[in-house]
């Protein structure tokens, strides 16, 4: 039976996708008190998703409010997020939302205040607080999903930019002239480092006719046709599967040096669920990278330490000062309920 200090407070994190639902209730130092997760039935329209939500919250609320007290609900959810007013302008994971009052419409049902926020933001801001940049104040983090997306925080505090648009590194260009975006733009680093590009470079792969070990995979009728399936093969030295993954590194490579020279931060942390394939991609995003970054190659970590990827505390190397760090993410699929429980403990 869970047994809490008396002066004790926990927050409610929602990490609200299109596929998941997740939501939990985390103390202040962490700990993790209980978590829910369902599916986002989104085809039942917003007032039903939000509906669930809102009811699944309150249930959390209620199940421990008697024991400490509630600091707050935070909340992150793919898309563009106006953080001015709460709105949802646009988001590709969410049709029908677009110029959606959500926050205001959660707090009406709710009857409690609530922070919104982007999902690549918590997520980057979750990390921060227990995962790999557990005690740098200082950090960017890109999270490769079926999407790309970016969150910075700086002087432990999400970068908002403007008006919280601020950390949208996935529709950052890294080719001038190439594959046509959902954004409008040409060569945007989702098109070559998201789950959806690697299938669609891996389909382009087939199409030339000189990719036999991918067209297997494809018509195979044992294993789903997934980047996952994609990045084993290219562990098993697919020619084929290996220049896919080579082209994501390089996009990445580039794009990381981008944020480098512009940011000189020490810590880049690398999230989501296409990121399990670093072992194929992190070589030529290192040598990309490298090439292309004066400011990295001045302050790499001796050798290119890739190991940083399979981590599990980066202090542990013992690094000399000045030295930047690019390192996977530790937290998995829960970084953004950290980060999303994290926002009302740190605001109050």
């Amino acid at each position: 039976m869970l047994v809490c200090p008396a002066m004790s407070s926990f927050a409610i994190g929602v990490d609200l996708g299109g596929t998941n639902l997740r939501i939990a209730a985390v103390q202040s130092d962490g700990t993790l008190l209980e978590k829910v997760t369902t599916g986002t039935q989104v085809s039942k329209g917003r007032d039903f998703v939000i509906g669930e939500m809102c009811d699944a919250i309150k249930g959390l609320s209620a199940k421990f409010s008697s024991k400490m007290e509630l600091e707050g609900v935070g909340i992150g959810m793919p898309g563009i997020i106006d953080k001015r007013t709460g709105m949802l302008r646009e988001s590709p994971n969410l049709p029908g939302w677009d110029e959606y009052p959500v926050r205001d419409d959660i707090q009406k049902r709710l009857g409690a205040p609530v922070i919104l926020e982007n999902d690549a933001n918590v997520a980057a801001f979750g990390e921060g607080w227990l995962g790999a940049a557990k005690g740098y104040n200082e950090i960017c983090m890109i999270t490769l999903g079926t999407g790309v997306g970016g969150g910075i925080v700086l002087a432990g505090k999400i970068w908002q930019g403007m008006n919280g648009m601020a950390g949208e590194v996935g529709h950052i260009t890294v080719e001038p002239d190439g594959h046509l975006c959902g954004c409008g733009n040409r060569g945007c680093v989702e098109q070559y480092a998201s789950a959806t590009a690697v299938m669609r470079m891996a389909r382009e792969e087939i199409e030339t006719g000189t990719a036999p070990g991918l067209a297997k995979l494809a018509d195979g009728p044992n294993i789903e046709f997934s980047a996952r399936a994609v990045f084993n093969l290219a562990l098993q030295g697919d020619p084929s599967a290996k220049r896919v993954y080579d082209r994501m590194g390089r996009a990445l490579g580039i794009l990381l040096a981008d944020l480098v020279n512009i940011m000189n931060l020490r810590m880049y942390v690398i999230g989501g669920g296409v990121s399990n394939g670093w072992q194929a991609f992190a070589p030529k995003m290192f040598e990309e990278l490298k090439k292309r970054s004066m400011v990295y190659a001045a302050t790499a970590p001796p050798d290119d330490d890739y190991s940083f990827g399979a981590s599990a505390k980066v202090e542990s190397k013992q690094l000399p000062p000045y030295r930047t760090i690019v390192t996977r993410a530790l937290l998995g699929s829960d970084a953004g309920l950290y980060g999303a429980a994290r926002l009302p403990l740190a605001h109050k």
